[in-house]
């Protein structure tokens, strides 16, 4: 029996149950009303997260894609330039033969320089694909990390040192157990990350000491420092700081990426905070 046809029987029985039986209707289809609104309601919430999480998809898989292809033009030209420069170094040796021995010395390093560089660069895409394949796997063993440190920083470093822009504190004699040949890609990278980020009358400073049975390393720096929206994704592979259309510094977005990955490897921890009056320190703690 339909709503008519009950209003219509109702007509013939006691007013009172006549009221209450048309309240009774109305209630039901106020009801009815509401059960239909709540159902458009969750299925239009439920509309609107799946839009929501589509467009976020869409924005991450855009930006992958973006810095991926930001990675390729810049290790392209990241090859491109330590081999020219090399070539263009061996050539005036050949060509010029008469050369002193000071210039040649000259040369020869500035070769072996852009070499060293060619192979730190073909090493970090190495190992970032090991990590991205979970396939870095340690040898661990007991190292004396501060003359491997010293080591480290002489051989990269040391016209950095020569011209006083890298200080560095090294506490004699600290053993640590960590992988002799992983652990120079975290003091490198991070090196290479100060003075690549402080333009100018770049001061970076490195510190190695020992808490308790852990070493910890603080890397920092007068540099343009980096602000705490981005601070989240700096250890994402290919995430490079500041706008990529606008950016000026080389690099290929996988160094601290790297250093990230090795430290985890390790069971350790690296942070971020900032330098005062600017800049940035990154603490390592193995």
């Amino acid at each position: 029996i339909n709503e008519k046809q009950k209003i219509v029987a109702l007509t013939s029985t006691d007013p009172q149950q006549m009221q209450s039986e048309i309240n009774q209707l109305l209630k039901t289809k106020k009801l009815k009303i509401y059960m239909i609104a709540g159902e458009g309601t969750v299925f239009l919430l439920l509309l609107l997260y799946g839009i929501y999480r589509i467009r976020k998809a869409y924005d991450t898989e855009t930006q992958l894609v973006s810095q991926q292809k930001n990675f390729v033009l810049s290790v392209t030209h990241e090859l491109k330039t330590p081999i020219a420069a090399t070539k263009l170094q061996l050539q005036t040796l050949l060509k010029h033969k008469q050369l002193d021995e000071e210039k040649r010395e000259q040369l020869l390093q500035s070769a072996l320089k852009e070499t060293n560089r060619l192979n730190r660069l073909i090493e970090d895409v190495l190992l970032a694909s090991r990590a991205e394949k979970n396939e870095l796997l340690l040898n661990t063993e007991a190292v004396n990390v501060s003359d491997l440190s010293k080591d480290i920083i002489e051989s990269y470093y040391k016209d950095k040192m020569a011209d006083g822009s890298l200080n560095i504190q090294i506490q004699p004699n600290l053993t640590a157990k960590t992988d002799k040949l992983l652990f120079p890609s975290i003091i490198i990278n991070l090196i290479d990350n100060a003075f690549k980020y402080s333009p100018g009358n770049p001061k970076v400073n490195f510190e190695l000491k020992g808490e308790g049975k852990n070493i910890v390393m603080n890397f920092s720096d007068n540099g343009i420092g980096i602000s705490e929206e981005e601070r989240e994704r700096i250890f994402q592979k290919f995430y490079r700081v500041g706008n990529e259309e606008t950016r000026k510094t080389k690099g290929t977005g996988l160094g601290l990426y790297i250093v990230k990955t090795i430290v985890d490897a390790h069971g350790g921890k690296i942070s971020l905070a900032s330098n005062q009056p600017k800049g940035s320190v990154f603490t390592v703690i193995i």
